[in-house]
């Protein structure tokens, strides 16, 4: 819930929004890819925070739609929380280790099919980067979003290289 934490309060610091404006400004982002957000406990966060005093209702609309702002004891939350973000390394959980953890149970032939599809879809996975870049820019996302982009992209293509580079030992006999 950190990350979605974080990020609700950070989208708040730009003024008093309801959940779908939040929700909506997640999506935009992208959010749901680089940061794991669950579109449907956006609103369960609002409330635990509001209830926390990291936030307050400042607007009951009709149709249920609450108004929140952030307070003063969550702009300080928002700041240790990212401060946290910046200083804390989390190992990147890939089901992907996996399989190569068992990559000797394969045959061959299976292992060489299973790396060249794998390396159809991290390329396809890049070319979406590029495009999903060009379309938040042009739905109104901050630039500095596209970093978190940017940084997916670069990291697909360090695992492009890598099964590229794997395929070739796995062909010459050196692998597995």
């Amino acid at each position: 819930m950190s990350s979605t934490r974080t990020l609700i309060l950070g989208i708040l610091l730009d003024g008093p929004l309801h959940g779908y404006e939040v929700r909506r400004r997640l999506e935009l982002w992208g959010a749901d890819q680089w940061a794991r957000v669950a579109f449907g406990s956006i609103y369960h966060g609002l409330s635990k925070m509001a209830d926390e005093g990291l936030l307050s209702r400042v607007e009951e609309g009709r149709g249920g739609k609450t108004v929140y702002e952030i307070t003063d004891e969550g702009r300080a939350e928002f700041t240790r929380l990212l401060l946290n973000h910046w200083w804390e390394i989390k190992p990147i959980v890939d089901p992907f280790q996996v399989a190569l953890t068992f990559l000797d149970r394969l045959s061959p032939a299976d292992l060489v099919d299973a790396m060249k599809g794998r390396a159809v879809q991290l390329r396809a996975a890049i070319e979406m980067m590029g495009r999903a870049m060009a379309a938040k820019r042009a739905h109104g996302a901050p630039r500095h979003i596209d970093e978190t982009l940017r940084l997916n992209a670069a990291q697909l293509e360090a695992q492009l290289n890598w099964i590229e580079d794997a395929l070739q030992r796995v062909q010459r006999g050196e692998l597995p």
